[in-house]
């Protein structure tokens, strides 16, 4: 292996998320220029560099040195220090004050600001807040330095050394090393697979408890983000085993452990004759009995006098604001809004054209009358944009309502700083989530009546839970179930639809030129992506004055496949934003990023106040300074390129990805290649996110599949049985299988024949 020495002159290209790096080395010894090719991730401008590698010939760019592993030495000479400082590397110090400090210390400027910073107040343009911002910001780039030549070893991708150093700081590397399958939790991006890798790397044995118990939560965690809360134990065990390829003994032998720590909890809820052990990690097991306490504390709790009306008054003032609305309410809508009135807290469900709308406007209207103190919230932007504009009333998101402080991963508003208020209104419910419940229900004054209005037969929450389902199952609060579809509603095929779906009826499919409803047949998946491409090319604009970008959204059930959002996206982008010259790009992996591209937030980011599916453009990319800005409906964000890891193309989305939103023109691919996600709620939900417009493309046979398909896929909750049933705590037997080739499992298979005989 060859060595060679010099400066960083030039970074020619360099890969944010896995550090590749092209280079240009200003060669210690001859002062000549060679280009350096390589894993490079932190290094800076002005730096020297010992290079150990090979030289090569590349066909394309001639000879380069192909590096296999660097060190750093901190430059020496004036010219090399003040192109070291200047280069952006500490913040606070630009071109101009390093050269300041240059000329202020010589040769000596590095060794004055690591070990005696205060002379820097010498310096002018460096006044007290200054040499903070630069003493901080040099302890964090040598120690985000340190990570980063520790993680190479085990092939991390230096883009997490800043996720990693934001949660550990300069204790980082020992923090890792004392476990490395931490980073499992904390990191997002690193899953227990790279972890488990590292602590392989490190020399932590397969059966580690340390291993075994990590992998025992993560298995709880990748749970969770399927949907489940808990989860059957005996099926849990299954899981654990197969990820971590130890028996399920030795899996069985850690839980009673972490139950006694309480990591994680087992119980056995009690259905009548009915018994299911089941385990929770520890947030998710508590974050259910909250809610279960929090209702019962919300319903036990009187409403204020001021609120409460005699029953004639109540009608006489219903009637007042119909009259003033100018519409007539329907029995069930009478009723709708009549209970929610009375009721401490209310459950409104039903279909599209049911007139949920109508009934929230209408309760609005008869409480200003009587109280200021209202607040709308929903779980998405979106549909708090669309609560407002139909109430004329501010609406807030529900991380926004409860201030969501990203420092403490909480909301600030809770029961010792509630929300302030004496009616609250919560739009698109079926979208809450376990945890975003929890928070909601505990920031709720006693006095205040709650309402909560969603669809239960849309798609349940992107986050864990069923919760509207459970709450409506358990016979908790008092709920109005809407089936009605009012008159106006009956001239919408998406409405009608939506309700022949949701019955399990085929939809009606015969062409009208006025409708509001088509579907395309189209068999081949080539021809498929054709007509999709050509109806957003031209034909929607020429016919509807649709804007393909803006009130047009594709909506797919999965993100793999010819029809999946990877290919089409692709594929969309290449006809509604192609390359030019006079837009820039950012590659990450396979999907090339551009100005003008219509983006999706793919996690909730409290600390850029975005959220998992906020639909956004990209107004600039910035190669230089390695920043993109994004415009969403409320503000303009910026991202640096190592933070698009959150961000995804947006032309094609699943339907997970879009509930709560609505677009004027849906197009939905439904085909025989999707059949692992059709399901009957799906195509319900991808068809109720269109307002004027919905297309179908596929086949006949998918569509039916999908209706016939009512058995959406299961998520485990405990809610609805900590709502209506008793439940054991003890720690339960539990029926596990012996690994394969021991001496356990042979007796075990000896026991099993010796049944059946």
């Amino acid at each position: 292996m060859k060595e060679i020495k010099g400066t960083l002159e030039h970074i020619t290209y360099q890969n944010t998320e896995n550090g590749f790096t092209v280079a240009k080395l200003k060669l210690e010894e001859n002062k000549s220029l060679v280009v350096v090719v390589g894993i490079m991730m932190g290094v800076q401008i002005g730096e020297m560099l010992i290079c150990h590698g090979e030289w090569k010939e590349d066909k394309r760019f001639g000879k380069q040195f192909s590096l296999q592993s660097f060190e750093v030495e901190i430059p020496a000479t004036v010219n090399g220090i003040k192109r070291y400082l200047g280069s952006g590397l500490v913040s606070g110090i630009g071109p101009a004050l390093a050269e300041r400090i240059v000329e202020a210390f010589g040769e000596d400027s590095l060794e004055v600001i690591e070990k005696e910073p205060e002379k820097l107040r010498s310096v002018q343009g460096i006044g007290k807040h200054k040499l903070k911002r630069i003493i901080q910001s040099w302890k964090e780039q040598k120690d985000i330095r340190g990570l980063m030549l520790f993680l190479q070893n085990y092939s991390i991708s230096p883009t997490y050394a800043q996720k990693i150093y934001k949660v550990h700081e300069g204790n980082s590397v020992n923090k890792i090393k004392e476990n490395p399958y931490r980073l499992a939790d904390e990191v997002v991006g690193i899953g227990f697979k790279k972890a488990d890798e590292i602590g392989r790397l490190m020399g932590i044995e397969m059966h580690s408890i340390m291993r075994i118990e990590s992998g025992i939560e993560y298995v709880l965690l990748q749970l969770s983000q399927q949907g489940h809360t808990c989860f059957p134990i005996e099926k849990f065990l299954d899981e654990a085993a197969m990820l971590l390829s130890v028996g399920q003994e030795m899996i069985h032998d850690r839980l009673a452990e972490l139950v006694v720590q309480k990591r994680i909890m087992i119980e056995t809820q009690l259905s009548g004759n009915n018994a299911q052990t089941l385990i929770w990690s520890r947030q998710y097991y508590y974050w259910e009995k909250d809610i279960v306490e929090e209702v019962k504390r919300l319903m036990d709790a009187p409403i204020l006098p001021t609120l409460k009306t005699e029953e004639e008054n109540l009608t006489k003032q219903i009637t007042q604001v119909c009259q003033k609305l100018k519409i007539e309410l329907a029995e069930q809508q009478y009723s709708a809004v009549q209970q929610s009135l009375k009721q401490k807290m209310h459950i409104i469900t039903g279909g599209p054209g049911t007139g949920k709308s109508t009934i929230t406007n209408v309760i609005l209207k008869v409480y200003q009358q009587k109280t200021e103190k209202i607040l709308l919230a929903a779980p998405t932007g979106r549909a708090a944009k669309r609560l407002g504009e139909i109430t004329q009333h501010e609406a807030n998101t529900l991380h926004s309502l409860l201030s969501y402080e990203f420092s403490i991963m909480n909301f600030r508003k809770n029961k010792y700083d509630p929300l302030d208020c004496d009616l609250l209104i919560v739009d698109e419910a079926s979208m809450i989530d376990t945890f975003v419940m929890q928070g909601l229900l505990k920031a709720i004054p006693n006095h205040a009546q709650v309402i909560f209005v969603g669809d239960i037969d849309q798609l349940p929450s992107v986050g864990a839970g069923n919760v509207l389902r459970d709450l409506i199952n358990s016979g908790s609060i008092p709920i109005t179930r809407l089936t009605q579809i009012f008159r106006q509603a009956t001239h919408s095929k998406i409405v009608m639809n939506a309700h022949r779906i949701n019955q399990g009826i085929y939809p009606d499919v015969r062409i009208d030129k006025d409708a509001d409803f088509f579907f395309l047949a189209q068999e081949e998946t080539e021809q498929l992506r054709a007509t999709m491409l050509s109806l957003l090319s031209g034909r929607l604009k020429k016919a509807y004055a649709l804007d393909p970008m803006k009130d047009t959204q594709v909506l797919t059930p999965m993100n793999k496949g010819e029809l999946g959002t990877q290919a089409l996206n692709e594929a969309i982008q290449q006809i509604l934003n192609p390359a030019s010259t006079f837009k820039n790009e950012y590659k990450r992996g396979l999907v090339t990023f551009r100005e003008g591209d219509k983006v999706m937030q793919t996690r909730n980011n409290y600390d850029k106040n975005v959220f998992n599916g906020d639909i956004a453009f990209i107004k600039t990319i910035d190669p230089q300074s390695k920043i993109v800005k994004i415009s969403f409906e409320h503000d303009e964000i910026e991202y640096s390129f190592a933070e698009l890891i959150e961000i995804e193309l947006a032309y094609a989305v699943t339907v997970h990805k879009y509930q709560g939103s609505e677009c004027k023109c849906v197009l939905m691919p439904i085909h025989q290649t999707h059949y692992r996600m059709l399901y009957r709620n799906l195509i319900y939900t991808g068809l109720t996110r269109g307002k004027q417009l919905v297309i179908f493309l596929g086949t006949e046979k998918a569509i039916n599949t999908a209706i016939r398909n009512d058995k959406a896929q299961d998520r485990y909750t405990g809610l609805g049985d900590f709502l209506k049933h008793e439940h054991s705590a003890a720690f339960p037997p539990i029926k596990i299988i012996p690994m394969l080739g021991t001496e356990a499992y042979r007796t075990w298979i000896m026991a099993q024949e010796g049944m059946k005989s």
